[in-house]
């Protein structure tokens, strides 16, 4: 049974288990003090291009993103977020938790624009109502669409006219930079949000993701609110050594193109046997339609999540590649696809 199901079954890469072990027995300043912590910040800034950031090492998604937003916001001011956003779907009320209510927006591919934001704004008026105050958006997207330029410009621009923060969850930012379709740089990023984070789990690492904030207001005192929520580890050490490791050269980016690279084999393989897709997707996640009984052949032998119900005999499924997916299983995928394919319209 291999498993499309997500982009972290798999452990980390070599290279970050050989440091851990070499660095094992040497001795380290705690909380984020150690020496590969502080050269892994350093390297980030230096891919940015930006020394002016400050960055902080935290270990998952769903910490960082109820740390940052709850650091962020006043106990009246409320999140705006498209309804797949991982916040909006996949964090257990985290971000509700924090006492900040998440606003969801319907959105049709997981992105949103300055319309969206604007009738959330126009139907939130007064004090009776809880006041919109940050607009959350992912790249890539909980439906594997991507942000251009222009569009995270326009919400920049938005953002800024009515006084908004603007957040970019980065869970699977490697796989956006990397795709076809994107024409951002990661040094454009922290130009064009107010904060944001590179994700490390879903791109080669154990655990750990890096909390970029650019906005000057919003970092004071940050390291305060990561010790209030149990996210300033002790050993800061083990997050800073695999993101050296990330950052010392193109590791992470590599990583991140493979993701891609073995998405786009299955892509290929689902459009040269006529099936259609849910959504437009560019990056590390894809989500063919297909007949129910081809999906039953297939989880014979492979493990993924049936994402949505089209119709009474067809539905989409979600295949997910990572830094560590193997291209011989891949085509295996592929190749029973179309063995079983060739009659998907019986």
């Amino acid at each position: 049974m291999y498993s499309f199901k997500n982009d972290y079954a798999e452990g980390a890469h070599p290279r970050i288990l050989q440091a851990l072990i070499e660095s094992n027995l040497v001795q380290e300043d705690g909380y984020g003090g150690d020496y590969f912590t502080q050269k892994a910040i350093s390297l980030i800034k230096d891919k940015m291009e930006n020394p002016d950031v400050d960055i902080h090492l935290l270990s998952g998604g769903t910490q960082t993103n109820l740390t940052a937003i709850s650091a962020f916001l006043r106990p009246h001011e409320a999140v705006i977020a498209s309804n797949t956003g991982h916040i909006s779907t996949h964090e257990t009320g985290a971000i509700e938790a924090t006492g900040h209510k998440v606003i969801s927006v319907e959105t049709i591919d997981g992105k949103l624009n300055p319309a969206h934001i604007r009738k959330v704004l126009d139907s939130h008026t007064d004090e009776h109502m809880v006041k919109p105050k940050l607009v959350y958006i992912s790249n890539s997207t909980e439906i594997g669409s991507i942000y251009k330029k222009s569009e995270l410009t326009d919400l920049k621009d938005f953002c800024v006219e009515h006084n908004l923060l603007l957040y970019m969850d980065g869970a699977r930012l490697g796989s956006a930079l990397c795709s076809d379709d994107n024409d951002l740089k990661l040094s454009d990023i922290p130009t064009l949000v107010d904060a944001f984070y590179i994700g490390g789990t879903k791109n080669g690492a154990l655990i750990g993701e890096a909390l970029v904030i650019s906005r000057r207001s919003l970092k004071e005192d940050f390291r305060f609110h990561l010790k209030q929520k149990g996210a300033l580890l002790a050993k800061g050490r083990l997050l800073g050594i695999q993101f050296y490791e990330l950052f010392r050269d193109d590791l992470y980016m590599e990583l991140a193109q493979h993701s891609n690279d073995m998405a786009a084999i299955l892509r290929d393989g689902c459009i040269a046997t006529d099936f259609s897709f849910l959504t437009h997707s560019p990056s590390n996640q894809i989500f063919p339609i297909l007949p129910d009984f081809l999906i039953a052949e297939l989880q014979k032998n492979y493990s993924f999540l049936i994402w949505e119900r089209i119709d009474p005999s067809h539905s989409a499924i979600r295949l997910v590649t990572s830094w560590a997916t193997k291209e011989e299983e891949v085509r295996a995928f592929v190749e029973a696809l179309q063995s079983i394919g060739k009659i998907k319209h019986s």
